[in-house]
């Protein structure tokens, strides 16, 4: 039985434009900004342990991801600058958060502004 899924075949971050960059072996390449990563990072803290619970991240505009750690073949786990480490990133989670970047974005969006927050870009 053959793995069909995608791979990754390069993962570089910019940290200067906090942008993790992914290509594919299928051709596809996303501009993840790690904000975006950490708001929607995998970890129960985030998403909760289930539907209904999850948890709103406030305050992430300039957060940024301090190191990458490979998690056998099949993820990476994100240390990011803020202190957050749990959750693992596999590669067909990264390749949904890069198909339904623009949907994930807004519906956050969204979120917030329903909460009463409002992003504040510091540099």
């Amino acid at each position: 039985m053959s793995d069909t899924k995608p791979h990754p075949s390069s993962i570089n971050l910019h940290q200067q434009s906090r942008v993790l960059e992914i290509e594919y072996d299928d051709g596809a390449k996303f501009e993840l900004p790690c904000e975006y990563l950490r708001v929607f990072s995998p970890s129960a803290d985030v998403k909760g342990h289930g539907p209904g619970q999850e948890v709103l991240q406030v305050g992430k505009e300039n957060v940024n991801i301090k190191e990458i750690e490979p998690v056998g073949n099949y993820a990476i786990k994100l240390i990011f600058d803020d202190g957050h480490c749990t959750g693992l990133y596999t590669w067909d989670y990264l390749y949904e958060l890069g198909e339904a970047k623009e949907n994930y974005w807004i519906d956050y969006l969204d979120a917030l502004k329903k909460a009463g927050h409002t992003r504040h870009l510091h540099d």
